[in-house]
């Protein structure tokens, strides 16, 4: 499935996000790399709709991304897959909003669905449970970002708001998201008028964004490798996250 891009490419990836990168997972212990190029881009899929994600006249409020997605869609890819159901709703309906607020981006569903993998087996990660309502309980909390070996040395940004932590920032919620990065991108996915990491629909829009943001056009290889290193500037992640959203949807999935 991988093939090398141009390594001309590498030198600009480096200036993506900056400070607000979310660095390294929290969720796992850094391992060393192996020799790998950056793969291709894995096929965007977008679910069946149950109905059409559309952007509201001004003032009116928009509908729960959750629902946006076909139910009995949702529980047929659920059983394939062994993605939990409300976390495969979460990314649907993240997926299904972008590609009518950005079409221009190509995001799909399997896309998330790969990086919450890597980053939270989709939010169970250590035993935790998504909620019918979303959120994830308990909360997933990454290591201090100390800058142990492997890892970034980002000190606190929040005031330990989001990640309990006031000496050093960690990832948190089901898509792994540091403070800094969090404040600039956060979403209200479950339209419950605030934005919360623990809560898969809001940290599936906002990852949604974040990719789109930081990629452009996530159908080309290029696009979709800026994302994701935006995202964590690991080769090895870039790959665990094509190989995963790749699998969601080989050979004939939706």
């Amino acid at each position: 499935m991988t093939r090398a891009l141009p390594r001309q490419r590498r030198t600009a990836l480096a200036v993506l996000a900056g400070a607000v990168l979310l660095a390294l997972s929290g969720c796992a212990e850094p391992r060393e790399a192996p020799d790998l190029d950056y793969p291709s881009a894995p096929d965007q899929r977008l679910p069946e709709a149950a109905a059409p994600a559309e952007v509201p006249a001004p003032g009116q409020p928009w509908v729960p991304i959750a629902g946006l997605a076909d139910e009995q869609w949702l529980e047929a890819v659920a059983e394939r897959t062994g993605i939990p159901q409300r976390a495969l709703a979460a990314y649907t309906g993240a997926a299904l909003l972008v590609a009518q607020t950005r079409p221009e981006c190509g995001l799909g569903w399997n896309t998330l669905a790969g990086i919450g993998q890597v980053e939270s087996q989709h939010g169970t990660y250590a035993g935790a449970e998504v909620e019918p309502d979303g959120q994830v309980s308990p909360a997933i909390i990454g290591i201090p970002l100390d800058g142990s070996p492997g890892f970034a040395e980002i000190p606190d940004t929040d005031g330990g708001t989001l990640d309990g932590d006031t000496q050093w920032d960690r990832a948190v919620g089901p898509m792994q998201f540091i403070p800094a990065t969090w404040t600039l991108y956060a979403q209200d996915g479950s339209r419950s008028g605030s934005s919360d990491p623990h809560q898969y629909d809001d940290a599936a829009l906002t990852a949604a964004v974040y990719l789109c943001e930081s990629g452009g056009d996530l159908t080309s290889d290029e696009g979709w490798v800026d994302a994701v290193v935006a995202y964590n500037q690991s080769v090895e992640y870039v790959n665990d996250v094509a190989a995963h959203a790749q699998d969601y949807v080989s050979p004939d999935g939706p």
